[in-house]
């Protein structure tokens, strides 16, 4: 079995305000890297195999923390990358709210395509199948993946059978740590956005 812990990158100055998607230049804040900080710590007593990441400056800030503890590189994989939000991609959450595209992913997200991008399907698809090719490198162990908090909820739907509609139920907050297992026999979930224990952030 592969045992998948999935980070999602620490805060930044536009989380929560606005949706960075693939941009560029976007990196930690003071709290992100103490967050990343705190998730290396609790992921340190875990022999990894391998340390992979979205190609997005945040991630693979947030990954080097860990893979600091590791005594490991980063690799980087697209497969692992941000939606792809197309002209969405720099606006504020305030902006977007009040258009009717926002309407429709609330209630019906997988039906919806993001203006010069992709859909959420295409973006599960893609995050899977990166998830496949890295346990076929690594068929036992455990392995970590930085990504973003789409990218894991999209993941954790895959793995649990449950429909992209309903995708936006499962919570994943900055830094948090996400473990599945899979292997030929199926998957499993162990848990879902478990943070540090604050004694580790201290």
């Amino acid at each position: 079995m592969t045992t998948f812990y999935l980070i999602r990158h620490g805060l930044t100055a536009h989380t929560g305000h606005k949706l960075t998607g693939w941009a560029s230049g976007v990196h930690l804040s003071e709290e992100g890297q103490d967050q990343a900080a705190a998730a290396a710590d609790h992921l340190a007593k875990i022999k990894m195999r391998a340390i992979y990441s979205s190609p997005i400056e945040r991630t693979v800030e947030t990954a080097g923390f860990i893979a600091s503890r590791q005594g490991l590189k980063v690799k980087i994989r697209a497969g692992l990358g941000e939606v792809h939000y197309g002209s969405w991609t720099g606006r504020s959450f305030k902006t977007l709210t009040k258009t009717k595209l926002w309407e429709q992913i609330q209630s019906f997200p997988s039906a919806a395509r993001f203006p010069e991008g992709e859909t959420l399907r295409e973006t599960q698809n893609r995050a899977v199948s990166a998830l496949e090719l890295i346990r076929s490198d690594h068929p036992k162990g455990a392995v970590c993946c930085v990504t973003h908090a789409d990218v894991i909820r999209l993941v954790v739907a895959h793995y649990l059978g449950v429909h992209i509609d309903l995708f936006q139920r499962i919570v994943v907050d900055p830094a948090s740590i996400t473990v599945i297992g899979v292997s030929d026999h199926g998957p499993r979930v162990f848990n879902v956005n478990q943070l540090p224990a604050p004694s580790e952030k201290a």
